[in-house]
């Protein structure tokens, strides 16, 4: 990792916790003042996001460390984790705010203050959107999945917000019961928001193979090198940002092993200039009739200009 994404990654998650604390200092007096249950729902949102925060920066601060001789393959896996942990604090906002829609509908109470509960939520959505387009900007860059992670739940923020503005005003005129219904229809979004971050981080904690064609990539990137017959037992996983890449090339019978080695390097440099960074082991075997794999270099499909 270069140490402009270090140094993106770690001030992102400072703001994200301090964008946390602004919001929250300010919805808690907004709450106190509205007795809206709107606005405390979306206090005990921003609550958790304080919380999802902390563990995305103790997370990062993690992965960022080197491998040692506890942990040979890095601490990437540190990211998916704790994106997992935010999956859940995404899940129980949801629940909050389905929960508190309900009550809102059996028992009806009044909003006041409305103008400075509007005002508040203005500012918050301004302190969100500003956080929200430095989170994506450091996620195009580093391609961190617990960015993505507080990314989706800040952006559920947004969203949760403009509802309870909308509510605070419509309530505001006299039409209360269409407070708990955007309460319900917000808790709806964020439980998908956070299937959806928890569905990804399971995959990577559970070495789940990179299904978007990169297998088909490497394959051609293998055999495309003049000296290797054929290519197969590839496999791939995430752990963190980093791409981990395991095959098997088949090779000439006349080659010594350390011709073998040289172009199993030279492989590997074809395939880090289409997965920069990834990690990558390669088995070099002799090509004969008992081992060869079912598909040979003549069969192979696309050629490597078509597929990558």
């Amino acid at each position: 990792m270069s140490l402009r994404e270090e140094k993106l990654l770690r001030r992102v998650t400072l703001a994200s916790v301090g964008v946390a604390i602004l919001l929250i200092a300010l919805k808690l007096v907004a709450a106190i003042s509205t007795n809206a249950i709107s606005m405390m729902a979306s206090l005990i949102d921003s609550t958790m996001d304080l919380f999802a925060s902390l563990v995305t920066l103790f997370a990062v601060r993690i992965a960022l460390q080197p491998p040692d001789e506890d942990h040979r393959f890095g601490h990437g896996k540190a990211e998916p984790l704790a994106a997992l942990a935010q999956a859940t604090f995404i899940a129980g906002s949801g629940a909050f705010l389905l929960l508190e829609a309900v009550q809102r509908l059996v028992r009806p109470q009044a909003i006041e203050t409305v103008d400075w509960g509007v005002a508040v939520m203005v500012i918050s959505m301004l302190a969100t959107a500003f956080l929200v387009l430095f989170q994506r900007h450091v996620i195009r860059v580093t391609q961190s999945p617990a960015i993505k992670a507080d990314a989706a739940h800040y952006g559920s923020d947004f969203l949760v917000n403009a509802a309870t503005i909308a509510a605070l005003l419509l309530a505001h005129q006299g039409i209360g019961w269409v407070d708990p219904i955007f309460g319900a229809s917000v808790g709806g979004f964020i439980l998908l928001s956070a299937w959806f971050v928890g569905r990804k981080a399971m995959d990577q904690l559970m070495d789940r193979e990179v299904l978007d064609g990169s297998e088909a990539r490497i394959h051609a990137i293998a055999v495309s090198h003049p000296r290797v017959e054929a290519a197969d037992h590839i496999r791939t996983r995430m752990a963190g940002r980093i791409m981990i890449i395991q095959l098997y090339i088949y090779l000439q019978n006349d080659l010594d092993l350390a011709h073998a080695h040289v172009i199993g390097d030279e492989v590997a440099e074809k395939i880090q200039e289409i997965f920069p960074g990834a990690d990558i082991l390669i088995h070099e075997e002799p090509f004969h009739g008992t081992n060869a794999p079912s598909i040979t270099k003549s069969e192979t499909g696309p050629s490597i200009q078509e597929i990558v």
